[in-house]
């Protein structure tokens, strides 16, 4: 993964919980670097590492941090030099589902060693779309959770997400079942 995805893991943990929370993660990683360049492919077993420690830090699990990184990505992403990507991939929460694949190829542009996930939505209703997630990296399916928490912040839009199938369970990808709106409801 691109060093920008590790800054931002950086910078979540050091802005919500400091500096030396921060050289803890290091350490526990194994990254002995000051930091990261963030035009710069990086292993992405790194990546799980820096993630794996994140979890040991600060006590919650390796599914917690996926999630949190992942609201936390799309604010950073945002305030970081591709805000304007949002409006490109579209104004509203649905259009910008439907417009996932687009936005990675965009993104692709600067990024030429970028090995993007896949995203097909289909409307079920006008409140309701499945988002087929595609990826070759496994078990990040709840930092997709995380963003879309995240996509429904920046948006100002309410939503709930069901997680029907999942590639932990051997499946070949997973879907989530996104309801937004005022229908949005709590999912048990």
């Amino acid at each position: 993964m691109y060093g920008l995805v590790n800054l931002a893991v950086k910078e979540l943990v050091t802005s919500s919980f400091g500096a030396e929370t921060w050289e803890e993660v290091k350490r526990r990683a194994g990254f002995q670097h000051e930091t990261f360049n963030r035009m710069e492919a990086y292993p992405d077993a790194l990546t799980y590492k820096l993630v794996g420690a994140v979890s040991e830090v600060l006590g919650i699990t390796p599914d917690e941090a996926l999630r949190a990184f992942g609201e936390f990505w799309v604010l950073y992403t945002g305030q970081h030099g591709y805000g304007h990507l949002f409006t490109v991939a579209g104004t509203n929460l649905r259009d910008f589902l439907h417009n996932l694949d687009n936005l990675h190829s965009r993104v692709g542009q600067n990024f030429p060693q970028l090995v993007p996930p896949s995203f097909l939505c289909e409307d079920l209703d006008s409140d309701t779309v499945r988002m087929h997630y595609h990826s070759e990296r496994k078990g990040l399916c709840p930092m997709v959770v995380g963003l879309l928490n995240g996509l429904g912040k920046h948006f100002h839009t309410d939503l709930a997400i069901e997680h029907p199938v999942c590639a932990r369970d051997k499946a070949d990808h997973c879907e989530f079942v996104v309801h937004i709106g005022d229908t949005a409801r709590p999912i048990s």
